[in-house]
């Protein structure tokens, strides 16, 4: 699986079978349109699951003096997976006996305060960076003496007020000193209490160590995970076999699909529902950018090989912009902006750029294969919750074209 970058560098139209490079640029031929049919099969839908919002749980956060603060600052996107992720942990404890929840990677904690002012749970906030949690606590503060002045004294009690911990949480942290953690934090005297685990967009290899997390502390009784940036894994061929965050469960450990390059891995982090739209729009001046990068890179692999694949500006297509105008806003700041313009609009270049619609064909058909490749890494991670003797579920909760990583895995111990 390999860069757009290099279309014309390494003329990857010319490595589709002959059949398809004659009829690609009209229609699909049979083969492919065979393989979507199969990867409609084997892929994990993602169509949302019948979910019921937070505001059914919660009166408190639709209150008219409460309701604007637990959003505020808060953007759509954040906005829609807040209203999902919590009310999949309320029915979770519901059905799932837990004394708390951690909430790993918690920001500045605008999950905990829907769970715990919101619904009363208590929540315990994992975050490293010490700033956010001074953040989360000067918001929770302002949020309690809210509630204090417009809630009567009863309901006020149910509130929870979220603990935020200062911890990072790697590979190498062990379950024990995690627990030793929270303890401390919420002063707990003894060991036999029960909690669950929501990683709400764990990053890489987070998801990963929060699975392993969850199978090695008894007291960790379900998990809800959403993940994203797969490309950030620590893959087979980069990591020890101990801490690689992919692949985990042993089934796939002994088959050929135990490596994905990044590449493939990179490709299952875009939004392939808002490129569809985009597609149906007939957008294709903003679809055009990538023909503009292509041909940026073989100019670059000419007259600077040793910078090929540099990291360039990003440039919104803006309808009318030139490829030259392109070239030298994305390349500012690198030696790269030397380069003289008649050396930019050669007969080579313009030829690469009427090709721009084969680039977009191309990137199609490589985002084509992204649902696929997300699917192999949740149901890697399934299968290794499986193999550990979890009963696992997995729900397609956010609405794609607002939080394409919209899975949620969902786990309990037997």
């Amino acid at each position: 699986m390999v860069s757009f970058k290099d279309f014309y560098v390494k003329d990857h139209w010319s490595k589709f079978p002959g059949s398809w490079q004659q009829v690609l640029e009209n229609t699909w031929p049979l083969s492919l349109l065979t393989l979507r049919v199969l990867f409609k099969e084997l892929c994990i839908k993602r169509e949302e699951n019948e979910i019921r919002s937070i505001y059914h749980f919660s009166s408190l956060l639709q209150h008219p003096k409460l309701k604007e603060i637990f959003v505020k600052g808060v953007k759509r996107k954040k906005r829609h997976e807040l209203e999902f992720m919590a009310s999949t942990c309320v029915e979770m404890c519901q059905n799932v006996a837990v004394d708390f929840i951690v909430d790993f990677g918690a920001g500045v904690g605008h999950l905990a305060r829907v769970l715990g002012f919101g619904c009363g749970i208590k929540v315990c906030c994992i975050e490293m960076q010490d700033q956010l949690n001074k953040q989360a606590e000067e918001i929770d503060k302002k949020m309690m003496a809210l509630i204090n002045k417009y809630l009567p004294p009863k309901q006020a009690k149910t509130c929870q007020t979220p603990t935020h911990v200062n911890l990072c949480i790697t590979p190498a942290t062990a379950p024990e000193a995690f627990l030793q953690k929270i303890q401390k934090s919420l002063k707990l005297r003894k060991d036999d209490y029960k909690f669950g685990i929501v990683g709400l967009h764990s990053c890489g290899d987070l998801a990963a160590v929060l699975i392993q997390m969850f199978l090695h502390c008894k007291q960790a009784k379900f998990i809800n995970l959403v993940g994203c940036c797969y490309m950030k894994l620590s893959a087979k061929d980069t990591a020890n076999e101990t801490d690689q965050g992919y692949p985990l469960s042993q089934y796939l450990s002994q088959r050929s699909l135990s490596f994905l390059s990044y590449e493939a891995r990179e490709i299952s982090c875009h939004a392939i529902e808002m490129y569809k739209q985009r597609l149906a729009g007939n957008n294709y001046d903003y679809l055009k950018i990538h023909s503009f990068r292509a041909a940026a890179e073989r100019i670059i692999a000419k007259h600077y090989p040793e910078l090929r694949h540099s990291g360039l500006k990003s440039i919104k297509h803006c309808g009318n912009i030139q490829f030259e105008e392109y070239f030298y806003r994305a390349v500012s700041g690198l030696p790269l902006a030397t380069i003289p313009a008649e050396n930019l609009l050669t007969a080579i270049t313009q030829k690469d750029l009427s090709r721009w619609r084969q680039i977009v064909i191309y990137y199609t058909l490589r985002l084509f294969f992204g649902p696929l490749i997300e699917s192999i890494i949740l149901y890697d991670r399934i299968l290794f919750l499986v193999e550990n003797g979890c009963i696992v579920d997995i729900k397609s909760v956010f609405e794609a074209t607002i939080s394409p990583r919209n899975h949620i895995i969902i786990a309990g111990k037997r």
